[in-house]
């Protein structure tokens, strides 16, 4: 419960800007689009707080690190909400992004740990903190923005960062850290085909699904779902995720992680071509819409596990490259599916996009599977004084 909190924490800053950037525009004085940086220096935060925290904290007591992660977030979020203009804004959201990835790293170390039988599900249930965030943080950040003031959710997460702080403090213990290495050792394994081999497949996948789902309000609209319906219709999308994200850990678990994310990404890729021929019925459209949905956060568990097992001696920066290949997935995803749309001018081509990554994908994991490179690295990192 305390890594979920933490991940649901992540989860409503990154979400929530989604439904605010207007009055973020309006506040710092900027336009639209110049405020949709605010996320993509989120996006670049995440991705460079893996490498630093496994640079400099790779010695640390795992608890340790959670909390210094947390008191980061903490501070970023609370320099956002007292940001009095469009610049330190955007520093404040690459510091809030600083944690993101080390934290779902870190925190998937400690998760198998505490279940160490179980450990796929163990880490489904860090990860649905995040699937709820989605769910609920849109609708409550827009009812806090129209209620209040944009800046408010903000201080709301602070104050869930500190409550997270004090239950890592109290609960996460006596999980121990990681075998001390060299700066050169964490990052040994990727000398290794088989990381990439898994980060290249994550990225299709998440851009596959992505490519569909950042237009899904077009793409629903066209199937003919009235548009003060898609607020209801995006908590079912939540809810589904939600299912996905837990499902998948227990199947991992039961079979492997290795063939859970081959049908998760075949079941993806019926999913958004059943999209784009269902899209005369939003009945159709919209179940094979959700499925695609719960096949999104279906693989975080098992990715999250893989790379933590191809990563012998650097788990920090392999449990963390998970959350940067996701975030580079969904930006290459979104703009794909954009190029879809210009190019045809119909919003449901985007699924068409979709289908080729996520397709492309399932015969990565294939190939990857009755590869040579599918075995568990059994190097030991070199230890190191100081």
């Amino acid at each position: 419960m305390a890594l979920a909190s933490g991940t649901f924490g992540l989860g409503m800053t990154e979400y929530v800007m989604m439904s605010i950037l207007p009055d973020l525009a309006c506040d710092l004085h900027t336009t639209i689009p110049e405020a949709g940086h605010l996320i993509s220096l989120y996006a670049l935060g995440v991705c460079a707080g893996a490498p630093l925290s496994a640079i400099f904290l790779r010695n640390w007591k795992l608890q340790h690190i959670l909390l210094l992660l947390m008191a980061v977030f903490v501070a970023g979020n609370i320099m956002f909400a007292v940001s009095p203009g469009f610049t330190t804004g955007l520093a404040a959201r690459f510091i809030s992004g600083l944690p993101h990835g080390a934290f779902f790293g870190t925190g998937s170390i400690v998760a198998s740990r505490l279940m160490p039988d179980r450990r796929n599900t163990a880490i489904a249930l860090m990860t649905l903190g995040m699937t709820i965030a989605n769910l609920v943080g849109i609708p409550f950040g827009s009812f806090i923005a129209n209620t209040f003031n944009w800046r408010w959710i903000f201080y709301f997460n602070a104050a869930w960062g500190a409550i997270t702080f004090v239950m890592l403090a109290m609960f996460v213990k006596n999980t121990g850290g990681l075998a001390r290495s060299s700066v050169k050792g964490i990052f040994r394994f990727l000398k290794n085909p088989a990381p990439w081999i898994l980060i290249g497949f994550t990225l299709l996948c998440q851009g596959g699904c992505f490519s569909m789902y950042s237009y899904v309000s077009p793409i629903m609209d066209k199937a003919g779902l009235m548009q003060k319906y898609i607020p209801v219709f995006m908590i079912f999308v939540g809810g589904a995720m939600c299912f996905g994200n837990y499902i998948s850990g227990v199947f991992a678990d039961r079979y492997s992680s290795q063939r859970t994310a081959l049908w998760v990404a075949s079941v993806m890729t019926v999913s958004l071509i059943a999209t784009y021929f269902g899209i005369s019925s939003y009945w159709a459209a919209g179940i094979s819409v959700m499925v695609a949905a719960a096949c999104l956060f279906a693989l975080s568990s098992p990715m999250q596990l893989l790379l933590l097992e191809y990563s012998p001696g650097g788990e920090l920066m392999g449990g963390a490259m998970v959350q940067i290949a996701f975030n580079l997935g969904n930006a290459i995803g979104a703009f794909a599916g954009g190029a879809a749309i210009t190019a045809t001018g119909e919003p449901d081509s985007s699924a068409i996009v979709g289908t080729v990554l996520s397709g492309l994908s399932a015969l990565v994991m294939l190939w990857f599977i009755h590869s040579r490179y599918n075995h568990r690295p059994t190097v030991k990192p070199q230890s190191t004084q100081g």
